[in-house]
């Protein structure tokens, strides 16, 4: 090993890496055949967290998903850390994964708009074999040389049918190109189940839940399963929009409220014409309005890694804990490569 090359131990696999200092610590992993826990891969969506034991790392920009208080903390995010030293990390607290990813061939039961942007796709698996997976986990659909683009899983586990709630994105290859043309019947390859979000039930402390647009979809899937169950501890839901329109859950979860006693639903706009009594400006900030202490709460986060970095500093000063804060981010591209709700 060289003088610039480090020694990385990850504690809970106990695998070990050798990384150099020019890559970051998820592309040594890689490399050496190790999967660390990783989804967007540029620092927005906080998936690859890791605590760090030992050794200190440096990043060639502030990544979005690492607040300052978090990285006081000892946090770093593998994705854009480069190791200044030998390093000892820890995932900790990581979900089970309740099947093992798969490529699969799925076909369309059916496609049909939820409001102007959004389009509700229904798979099932050509084989009727049931959709396994934990809420908040997302699929790929597999475009071949197009890559693949990335949905989460709207519905409960264990069902013959898997719902995909999808945004429309301006030049986005599959949702401008070949969504729209989707008939029953026809085939997509899909991977799933994929993705590190999902219930904390070991916390079991009180929930609030924020999304912006589509991050809706692993929320509803997690809130689906958690309240049938009768033992969930209160959740609140923060679900922020553009317009009225762009809420198209939104009798879903004014009924689920009246079902719940304890679960609140808090929509928010950030262009509301006068006819809204609701709460209006961005969805953090009617949490904040709403929470003078954080600090007993678990939050979890889903949507835009805009929203998701200003929530994640906004929430630890008003008392947040970096151990009860999970975050999802969804993020976009426009031509071949693969991205996220594309």
């Amino acid at each position: 090993m060289n003088s610039t090359s480090f020694r990385i131990t990850w504690i809970e696999a106990q695998r070990s890496f050798v990384a150099d200092a020019a890559e970051t610590v998820l592309e040594a992993a890689r490399r050496a055949g190790v999967t660390l826990p990783a989804e967007c891969e540029f620092g927005g969506c906080g998936t690859c967290r890791v605590k760090l034991v030992e050794g200190r790392v440096h990043y060639d920009e502030p990544p979005l998903a690492l607040a300052p208080e978090e990285e006081a903390l000892g946090y770093a995010l593998m994705c854009q850390a480069h190791a200044q030293a030998d390093l000892a990390i820890s995932t900790g607290r990581l979900l089970d994964a309740p099947a093992p990813a798969q490529r699969r061939r799925a076909k369309v039961v059916r496609s049909e708009r939820l409001c102007g942007g959004v389009t509700r796709l229904v798979l099932a698996f050509e084989d009727g074999a049931p959709f396994v997976f934990r809420p908040g986990q997302y699929l790929d659909v597999l475009l071949g040389e197009a890559g693949s683009r990335s949905f989460s899983m709207a519905s409960r586990p264990g069902e013959a049918e898997v719902e995909l709630q999808i945004r429309e994105i301006e030049g986005g290859y599959f949702t401008q190109t070949q969504l729209a043309a989707l008939r029953a019947g026809d085939p997509l390859d899909v991977e799933a189940p994929l993705g590190a979000f999902g219930y904390h039930e070991e916390d079991y402390r009180p929930i609030v839940m924020v999304a912006t647009g589509t991050g809706v979809a692993p929320l509803a899937s997690m809130l689906a399963t958690m309240l049938e169950t009768g033992d969930a501890p209160p959740v609140e839901l923060y679900w922020g929009a553009r317009t009225q329109e762009d809420l198209y859950l939104h009798e879903h979860f004014v009924q689920l409220a009246a079902r719940h006693d304890d679960f609140r639903y808090v929509p928010v706009l950030s262009r509301a014409d006068d006819a809204w009594a609701g709460a209006r400006g961005y969805v953090q900030d009617a949490v904040l309005a709403g929470h003078d202490d954080l600090s007993e709460y678990a939050l979890y986060l889903c949507g835009s890694p805009a929203m998701i970095a200003d929530a994640r500093r906004a929430f630890l000063a008003r008392g947040a804990s970096v151990r009860y804060l999970y975050a999802d981010s969804f993020t976009f591209q426009h031509a071949q490569p693969a991205a996220a709700g594309v």
